[in-house]
């Protein structure tokens, strides 16, 4: 092993236990979401949240749509494959109800 591939794992090892994509879902400067909205069970539950979510922040970029649908799609895509078939379906229909909300064709 080389001294260069040695110290390679040395730093993969001290990685830190936490997720940056946590961070983003806890420090979003986007939206202020509510505590577990994407532990809820309704697809409609984890939409209003978001849409009300968009609606009333004054720091995002892009339209309350737009905002709501990337965040919805940041946590689908973050989660991967530790999202079970349940939770994932879920969260698709959560897709279609957001667009219900705002009008969205699709």
């Amino acid at each position: 092993m080389t001294s260069r591939s040695r110290a390679r794992s040395a730093s993969a090892r001290k990685r830190s236990p936490r997720r940056w994509s946590a961070q983003v879902l806890e420090t979003s400067n986007a939206l202020e979401l509510e505590e577990g909205i994407f532990k809820q069970r309704s697809a409609r539950s984890i939409a209003a949240s978001l849409a009300r979510a968009a609606l009333a922040s004054r720091r995002r970029k892009a339209g309350p749509f737009q905002s709501a649908m990337s965040m919805l799609n940041y946590y689908i895509n973050r989660a991967g494959r530790t999202l079970s078939l349940k939770r994932r379906r879920t969260l698709e229909r959560a897709k279609v109800e957001l667009r219900r909300q705002f009008e969205r064709p699709g």
